[in-house]
């Protein structure tokens, strides 16, 4: 059991205007506990805090930043198997994932310690005589930071180890659905020797605290990372104060799977990235494009290995797959089986709600067969364990089929001809591509994001996290001329008509022709 279940806010811990209940999806007699929700006072706070502790940060030395994020980052990888624990038990993914999800949070925060280290600059010679040109990243300054339930600790820590590292303050406001997990995170980056108010959690409700975040004139930048109705309405408030902002957003992500493929491994990796965190990622495997020469065979070894698959309390040794997040989730993720059905799908297995020893929102994965791309099933994110089959003819079909969606995150490819790997890669409309690969599954050091409307803004992850973290400043300095270079036989650059006839270097007025 947590005990701190307040807000963190201008360096202390404070209760809120109300609380939330959080129960353990795998058995809901489990209260976790009850976590602040924070009122409008205190998000205001937050933001004056941050405004002032983010000048402190901004000056402090790479060495002071770099200390303090792999301070943060080993101890979230010492403490993976507690806090990978704690993720299962609230979020109700099974606890290898959880673990994992913990120890890769921690690798951010190491990783973005070296980039602290590593920001340089450029200099130039500028094309006017005796100038020279200093080009810098310095911090964007006060950085909001929005997640999501499913990956409650890994996704907040891609955004704040880079917001820390670049010399932000940040305001965090995660999903109300897994506070637990970002009380664990907090009273890590609590103890380190920040500014007070340079970090802050803030949990609270969305049409309130978050609104008011996104609106709030004192923010500089939004990472989010949500649905795309939400995302669309943070952009629309983003813009009144022209606040930069950076989305991840929806996904449709689909992998073909050609005739000439290794059928076993194609099915391991379509059931790994269906199904994965019980289909509860941006990055799963919903449409499953299967060449018709293997269609079948495809089908029926997925079906088999679906089937196969052991649903059951996130905790349980030898669960695959846990409980959906909540009973909303659930309530869902069963109308889009019923809607399947409605327009024309065939359920093959799955998509009901199972009953387990403990009470729980568990749901056996579905596998939809006969579906086309026109179907709501393959043009809404459903966030279930729910996949789709589509039968293509031929590659060039496959191909369309796959980049016929407003999304763009993930693509993947099942193939041994090379030539046809290669020209899925460039031809495929999404910001990541596996080949021979599951769709899920992504590196902390490269960038991370998609195109259409699954992401919107700088890229995510790796270095390219500081297009979106820091703003570019170029410097022009005339540092004089030296004296013994000041004789009346020094040449003038300068057009006869804007020669000085003063004393002075004509050099040194040289900007005024510009």
């Amino acid at each position: 059991m947590i005990l701190e279940t307040r807000n963190f806010i201008a360096g202390q811990w404070q209760a809120g205007a109300a609380t939330v209940e959080n129960r353990n999806p795998s058995d809901l007699s489990d209260v976790i506990g009850h976590y602040a929700q924070a009122d409008a006072a205190q998000l205001d706070a937050a933001l004056d805090a941050a405004r002032t502790a983010q000048v402190a940060w901004g000056a402090t030395g790479p060495q002071k930043r770099h200390d303090v994020l792999m301070a943060i980052g080993t101890e979230l990888m010492a403490r993976a198997e507690e806090i990978g624990t704690m993720i299962a038990r609230e979020e109700g993914k099974p606890l290898a994932e959880g673990k994992g999800e913990t120890y890769r949070a921690g690798q951010f925060f190491t990783y973005f310690a070296a980039e602290a280290l590593r920001q340089l600059g450029e200099t130039a010679d500028s094309v006017r005589p005796d100038i020279e040109i200093d080009v810098r990243r310095e911090p964007v300054g006060v950085v909001a930071i929005i997640s999501p339930w499913n990956f409650p600790i890994a996704t907040p820590a891609w955004k704040i180890a880079p917001a820390l590292a670049f010399g932000n303050a940040v305001i965090w406001k995660p999903a109300n659905q897994t506070p637990a997990s970002a009380v664990a995170l907090t009273e890590i980056i609590a103890k380190q020797d920040l500014p007070e108010g340079l970090f802050n959690l803030v949990m609270g409700p969305g049409r309130d605290v978050g609104q008011r975040l996104v609106e709030s004139p004192a923010v500089d930048a939004i990472s989010f990372t949500g649905s795309v109705p939400v995302g669309r309405g943070i952009a629309a408030a983003a813009m009144v104060n022209m606040t930069k902002i950076q989305m991840e957003m929806g996904s449709k992500n689909p992998m073909v799977i050609c005739d000439d493929c290794d059928l076993d491994l194609a099915v391991a990796h379509a059931v790994g990235a269906a199904f994965g965190g019980t289909g509860q990622k941006c990055t799963a495997a919903s449409r499953l494009i299967v060449q018709e020469g293997i269609h079948d065979a495809f089908v029926e070894k997925l079906v088999a290995a679906t089937q196969a698959l052991k649903v059951g309390h996130a905790l349980e040794e030898g669960t695959q797959i846990g409980p959906v997040v909540s009973e909303g989730q659930l309530s869902g993720n069963l109308d889009y089986i019923k809607l399947g059905q409605s327009e024309g799908a065939e359920l093959l297995c799955g998509g009901t709600r199972l009953e387990r020893a403990t009470d729980g929102y568990y749901m056996a994965p579905a596998v939809f067969a006969g579906t086309h791309n026109a179907m709501r099933i393959n043009r809404e994110e459903m966030f279930a364990p729910v996949t789709c089959i589509l039968k293509a003819g031929s590659y060039t079909q496959a191909l369309h089929m796959a980049n016929d969606t407003e999304f763009g995150l993930t693509a993947g490819i099942m193939t041994r001809d090379l030539a046809r790997a290669t020209h899925f890669r460039r031809n495929a409309r999404a910001g990541c591509v596996m080949v021979n690969l599951p769709t899920a599954g992504t590196d902390y050091h490269v960038p991370f994001g998609g195109r259409g409307a699954s992401s919107y803004g700088p890229r995510e992850q790796g270095r390219y996290a500081e297009e979106f973290y820091t703003t570019v400043k170029t410097s022009y300095i005339f540092s004089g001329v030296p004296a013994s270079r000041k004789t009346a036989s020094t040449p003038c650059n300068m057009p006869t008509g804007r020669r000085i006839s003063s004393g002075r270097c004509a050099r040194a007025m040289s900007m005024r022709c510009m």
